[in-house]
């Protein structure tokens, strides 16, 4: 057994986490309609249980009925469910917390408009099944406009709540989650984490708070209900541990400020002192919110240093007695294990890096290699922000843990994997797990495939980290890896099953000049096989395209990217593109949307935009039109085929689509 500081137990107010790892507060998606907790988050978080995380907070929790896609706990009828979770979590020696918020907009004002305008359609469909028209049509365009008014009250309200909202009010919400911490206490969950951000820090924060009562003003207003609510929890609930998060409103490095809500360093640390003397167990030390984009609490890849936040959490831990948690870009468990060493924090969240892995803490136990978070973004926080349901690219199981785990192997078998990128790699690994004899044959001479390629643009090389996960694994599973092999038919009939991930490759736009020197692909480019210069002309504005055009602007190209579509970079995570569109701006980068190429030449791109020619000035072109599976050759083979990744179909695939294929045809063998 290892021994690590990330698995010594502390002691947080009346709890004892068994370990230092926490999971951080993620809005999912995985709660029922009516944000109670159903068979989908139950599955997630007893996964995180089973996978020895000690501390397990679940995010966003709201204590009145909004409209808001969140767990909610504003009902007795809903505690049973809560009560389960609790269960379930606890079996495997986890404690649980919810994280209590309030949105930043009155909700039950909304709420009264949105039934209000159900009410008047309603009466206008009767008044129509009724042959009056002319009361429909009056009907209707009173329900179209009170919803307007509904939609834009929330909108004006998560601007100007924070100072709007009556003393009244922000009684009756504070009163609102004390009731939930109580029923929350009757459910036997173990702790409750105050959200320090959205309602409660945007009331710390001299941006967003322009109150002039005894809420607004000095810091001692503006902290005031944060501790009221503190006090509100601690009276209803005393048995329950309580936790803050404390949103910190950080520096970029360019000098400009991140984050709107909550509090700078220096009153984030006054803070914390009275927190503590408030009775508050541990604090959070966190990025503050509220810009409209997530990327500025849950930044992307290459955006951010490491656990940017962990100088401010250093500082609360040397002026508090109860433990600190830090959260944010804490990849490895060595990261965290050299934290904790250094008395810069007690406890270490890691997010998203459970998303990619439950198990880092049997793993930090066993030596087995971990799978780490790539922070690319793509499933977890673009779908918080698309209102679809959590996962990561890495992780074939993510919201589906009651159905999808890799099932014992049938027998004794024997299973080629026939391409080395990611997902072949995945394919072995899932199959090696299953306690199958695989090889995997791969032409070039290092595992990876496409994912080299993927990593060359600026801020783009963390995305390795999926193939040296593989390369550390695979040994320990007993994966034979042959490189620089291409196996024959008669290689392969030796196996029980044989899975084909031979990838897919770039295609080239078929006009006239496509064959002309000065043309290149995308993948020449990136692999640095190839070096345009002067002005470039990226054909094609998707993923591949826009990424190779960043890449090109760093070796100092001028570029203009064309692109059919009405726009550039549409399958890019939303928290990087204002990133790229920055840089676009800042560098001259040309942008030819609805535009059509028709030919290219030794000095241009013909093309054509609406109804009129356009001449693309350029010294260099660059096709970026996409990429087409590699055909493989089956002639000959006897054993069972299946193909996964880019070449299992017409259309080629991301990272998350050749993890799933891949897994899936594994488990199935």
């Amino acid at each position: 057994m290892t021994t690590s500081k990330l698995l010594e137990p502390i002691e947080v107010g009346n709890l004892t986490l068994k370990n230092r790892i926490m999971f951080p507060p993620l809005t999912t998606g995985y709660e029922e309609r009516d944000g109670s907790i159903g068979p989908r988050s139950l599955a997630f978080y007893e996964r995180l249980a089973k996978g020895g995380v000690s501390y397990i907070v679940i995010g966003d929790v709201a204590p009145v009925n909004t409209a808001s896609p969140t767990p909610k706990l504003c009902d007795d009828s809903q505690i049973p469910s809560f009560a389960a979770l609790a269960d379930v979590v606890h079996a495997h020696g986890a404690k649980l917390a919810l994280q209590l918020f309030h949105p930043e907009y009155d909700v039950p004002g909304v709420g009264r408009l949105i039934m209000t305008s159900r009410m008047a359609a309603m009466e206008g469909q009767k008044a129509q099944a009724a042959g009056d028209m002319e009361t429909f049509q009056a009907k209707m365009a009173e329900s179209k406009e009170i919803a307007n008014q509904a939609y834009a009250k929330l909108h004006h309200d998560m601007q100007h709540f924070v100072s709007e909202a009556t003393v009244e009010q922000l009684a009756q919400i504070k009163d609102a989650i004390a009731a939930c911490a109580a029923r929350a206490e009757r459910a036997g969950v173990d702790a409750i984490e105050v959200h320090g951000d959205r309602l409660v820090g945007s009331l710390c924060s001299t941006e967003l708070n322009h109150r002039t009562d005894e809420y607004g003003g000095p810091f001692e207003n503006r902290v005031r209900y944060a501790l009221e609510v503190v006090a509100a929890i601690k009276e209803a609930a005393p048995d329950l541990m309580v936790e803050y998060k404390l949103p910190v409103i950080m520096t970029n490095p360019d000098g400009s400020k991140r984050g709107k809500g909550g509090l700078e360093p220096d009153e984030a640390c006054e803070l914390a002192v009275l927190l503590e003397r408030a009775g508050v167990d541990m604090i959070q030390v966190a990025q503050a919110n509220h810009t409209g984009n997530m990327g500025d609490t849950i930044p992307p890849m290459g955006t951010m240093p490491y656990n940017w936040t962990l100088p401010v959490a250093e500082r609360v831990k040397a002026l508090v007695g109860i433990p600190v948690a830090t959260v944010g870009r804490v990849i490895t468990p060595e990261a965290g294990e050299k934290i904790i060493e250094d008395g810069q924090a007690d406890v270490i969240g890691y997010g998203r890096s459970l998303l990619a892995d439950p198990d880092i803490a049997l793993k930090v136990a066993s030596g087995e290699p971990v799978r780490l978070c790539l922070n690319c973004n793509k499933g977890c926080v673009d779908a918080i922000q698309g209102r679809r349901y959590i996962s990561c690219v890495l992780n074939a199981e993510n919201g589906d843990e009651a159905t999808i785990f890799i099932r014992p192997g049938e027998g004794e078998k024997r299973v080629a994997v026939v391409g080395g990128g990611i997902a072949g790699c995945e394919a072995a690994r899932v199959a090696a797990k299953r306690g199958y004899d695989v090889t995997i044959f791969e032409r070039a001479e290092r595992l990876g495939g496409q994912i080299e390629l993927a990593a060359a643009p600026p801020r783009k090389a963390e995305i390795m980290r999926s193939v040296e996960y593989y390369e550390a694994v695979l040994p320990t599973l007993g994966v034979a890896v042959e490189l620089g092999h291409e196996p024959t038919a008669g290689e392969l009939n030796a196996f029980d099953a044989v899975i084909v991930a031979v990838g897919a490759k770039n295609v080239c736009l078929p006009v006239p000049g496509a064959d002309g020197a000065n043309v290149f692909s995308a993948w020449d480019v990136l692999a640095g096989t190839v070096e345009p210069a002067g002005k470039v002309a990226v054909i094609g504005g998707g993923l591949v395209g826009t990424e190779t055009a960043e890449y090109l602007l760093a070796r100092g190209c001028q570029v203009a990217i064309v692109e059919m579509l009405d726009t550039i970079a549409a399958g890019e995570s939303g928290t990087i593109l204002p990133t790229i569109m920055a840089e676009f701006a800042e560098k001259g980068v040309e942008q030819h949307v609805n535009t059509r190429v028709t030919a290219i030449t030794q000095s241009s791109v013909e093309a054509v935009c609406g109804e009129g020619a356009v001449t693309i000035p350029c010294d260099a072109v660059v096709m970026a039109v996409g990429s087409r599976a590699v055909p493989f050759d089956a002639t000959g083979v006897t054993a069972p085929v299946t193909y996964v990744g880019d070449c299992s179909g017409e259309r080629t695939a991301d990272i998350a689509s050749a993890i799933r294929t891949a897994y899936a045809a594994a488990n199935q063998i």
